[in-house]
């Protein structure tokens, strides 16, 4: 494994722990500012909204420079909004805060994912992806839990500091150790060339299956805190606990998701998001089980984040070798699922449907979610009017005649009909 995906996970869980943290503080941070839940919540729906507008803004503005240095300021732009955070003063600057290391999310991780395949052989891209997202697995496991019971313990700020700092130790890690690299244009087009990537319709639809299967997990969890405790009977002391049973599926299903999507991606997101659907369903009706809710938590995380690896290589596999802005993009739209998520969420308990109402709307998302992707699968292994040569893969995406089939990037030569929209 190269010690560069090291430093990419570590950022990772950095910007992992800013974005999932405030669930398990949201009741805390709803009291100080004294708003009501739903606009307590869109400090996670503004923060992914940033989000995007980072992914697609900062990423479209930096293709033509070295990716390394490029992660290197994104994180010194996270570190300065966690301090914002930090030391807010009321919700509207909470929420500057929020905007702020939001931007850094997008680029940070759309960047990354290239990086970390370019760091790999070709059969093992989506694995390297993983291994980037296990950052972000291991803040829930780890740094969400641990950060929300410093937040109860010393007060909700105490956390973001602990951020701020982890962020300082990220972008070392991001210097010392990410090796030099590419630029984000594969030609002298720059920035045009990545925008030719948008002319799949692959990968617009493996977007919008990354919005609509990604947050129809995240809406279900965004008012997770609610509940555990309104709804199952759990202790306010005993959600960060919790949280780490939830961390736990988040990372085995990253892991095996990045592994099984290296074979074949379009039916591991089938399977994946399919078994997603069954468990939100049967989460909403034995939410009031707490032995039933533990075990719903880690397969609700387990099948919601093994989604990430391949929806993350879908849309880099169609970009048509040249990946970095539609990661980007995709990036974004996790986030946009994500907003959609906690906004629909919100909406459902303001309605006074009740603390399961969220993951109903989750599990209506994901099945959204899951016709897509059987659309876009079966529109992309359909018959072509156009001929295959001879020796080369009829599933070769952009690749030279010998790649694989999964392989992102092509090579100079590689005909515009080996991308399969």
């Amino acid at each position: 494994m190269p010690i560069g995906l090291i430093a990419l996970a570590l950022g990772g869980f950095g910007i992992g722990l800013t974005e999932f943290v405030i669930m398990g503080l949201l009741p805390e941070v709803a009291a100080d500012f004294r708003v009501s839940e739903a606009s307590a919540g869109w400090l996670i729906s503004g923060y992914a909204l940033a989000v995007v507008l980072g992914a697609l803004g900062l990423t479209a503005a930096v293709t033509r420079f070295e990716r390394k240095p490029v992660l290197a300021v994104l994180l010194v732009l996270f570190i300065a909004g966690n301090l914002i955070s930090a030391a807010a003063p009321d919700y509207w600057i909470m929420m500057a805060g929020r905007v702020v290391a939001a931007l850094a999310h997008g680029a940070f991780f759309g960047i990354g994912a290239v990086v970390a395949a370019d760091m790999v052989a070709p059969t093992k891209k989506a694995g390297a992806i993983a291994i980037m997202f296990t950052g972000l697995t291991a803040a829930n496991v780890l740094g969400v839990p641990f950060g929300t019971m410093l937040g109860q313990a010393a007060g909700w700020r105490s956390t973001f500091w602990a951020i701020t700092g982890i962020g300082v130790l990220a972008l070392a890690g991001i210097l010392a150790l990410v090796p030099k690299t590419g630029h984000g244009g594969t030609s002298a087009g720059g920035l045009r060339s990545e925008l030719r990537a948008f002319r799949s319709s692959q990968v617009w639809l493996s977007i919008l299956v990354t919005i609509l299967g990604y947050g129809g997990m995240f809406g279900a969890f965004t008012y997770i805190a609610f509940t555990l405790t309104e709804v199952s009977g759990f202790a306010a002391s005993t959600v960060p606990w919790l949280l780490i049973v939830f961390g736990v599926g988040l990372f085995i299903g990253n892991a095996l998701g990045g592994r099984a999507a290296d074979r074949n991606v379009d039916r591991t997101l089938l399977v994946v998001l399919s078994v997603l659907v069954a468990v939100l369903v049967a989460f909403a009706l034995t939410a009031g089980n707490q032995l039933l809710t533990i075990a719903s938590m880690v397969l609700m995380g387990g099948f919601g984040f093994a989604t990430v690896p391949g929806l993350q290589m879908r849309v880099m596999k169609y970009a048509d070798g040249a990946p970095t802005l539609a990661s980007g993009a995709n990036i974004g739209a996790f986030n946009v699922g994500n907003a959609v998520g906690a906004w629909l969420g919100g909406v459902t308990i303001t309605a006074g449907l009740g603390y399961t109402s969220p993951i109903w709307a989750g599990a209506g998302i994901a099945l959204l979610g899951l016709g897509v992707m059987a659309f876009a699968a079966a529109k992309a292994h359909a018959p072509t009017n156009a001929p295959t040569p001879t020796n080369a893969p009829a599933a070769s995406v952009g690749s030279a005649t010998n790649a694989p089939a999964d392989s992102v990037g092509s090579a100079p030569n590689a005909p515009a009909a080996s991308v399969i929209r």
